[in-house]
């Protein structure tokens, strides 16, 4: 009994050192366009990767700056020997994180929230996601709490389909009325949901077969 509570205790205080690996890096890469944090156990440590759309802003110059997160990393965190990387953001209208900020900083800046909303979303599908949902929620126009939802293409509200496919984001807009919280949603693009099938004709299923066959022979022409 007391090795199965010693083993929850331990993955409940390494999910915990990770979350906190995860503020601390975003909250010190926020500039830099923070898009997501990977951390990989090891054989010789641990693996920290932030993906950022401004990596230069991340590293700093001559290092400096990825040089003295890696040091706070040691210092004030207990993951195992932890080496800190940083990699770039493909496609940053693809990006549920990297779009949360955006929006946050727009309204910030003085946008109203519809357009910011729809601004956004409309860039995201530009981007070529399948789908994507934009939450505010908090005081938008007044005193008053409420929630805006901005929804454009296919997406998955619940379930295993949308934790597999729908890429999330998370930022806090801080204006003088309160804080607004900004969700970001995508269904990736490209996602095939388990529902959908293709139906195929006996000719394509043929064609198909036959275009196999000869793949490999192609192959060792060339």
């Amino acid at each position: 009994m007391m090795s199965k509570e010693n083993s929850i205790r331990r993955i409940v205080n390494r999910n915990v050192d990770r979350l906190l690996v995860k503020e601390f890096l975003m909250k010190n890469t926020k500039k830099a366009g923070f898009g997501g944090l990977d951390i990989v156990r090891t054989p010789a440590g641990t693996k920290v990767t932030v993906t950022a759309e401004r990596v230069g802003m991340v590293i700093g110059r001559r290092g400096k700056i990825i040089n003295e997160l890696q040091r706070r990393l040691n210092d004030e965190f207990t993951l195992p020997s932890p080496k800190l990387d940083v990699v770039e953001v493909e496609t940053p209208a693809l990006n549920a994180q990297v779009m949360a900020e955006k929006i946050a900083s727009a309204m910030e800046r003085g946008w109203y929230y519809r357009r910011a909303g729809h601004s956004a979303a409309q860039n995201i599908m530009d981007a070529g996601a399948r789908g994507v949902i934009i939450t505010l929620a908090g005081k938008l126009t007044g005193s008053r709490n409420r929630t805006q939802k901005f929804i454009l293409g296919h997406v998955k509200y619940c379930g295993e389909t949308a934790e597999r496919y729908m890429d999330k984001g998370y930022s806090v807009c801080v204006k003088k009325l309160g804080t607004i919280g900004v969700t970001v949603e995508i269904m990736r693009p490209g996602t095939r949901l388990p529902h959908e099938i293709s139906i195929f004709s006996d000719e394509e299923l043929a064609n198909r077969a036959a275009a196999a066959a000869e793949a490999p022979a192609e192959e060792v022409k060339e």
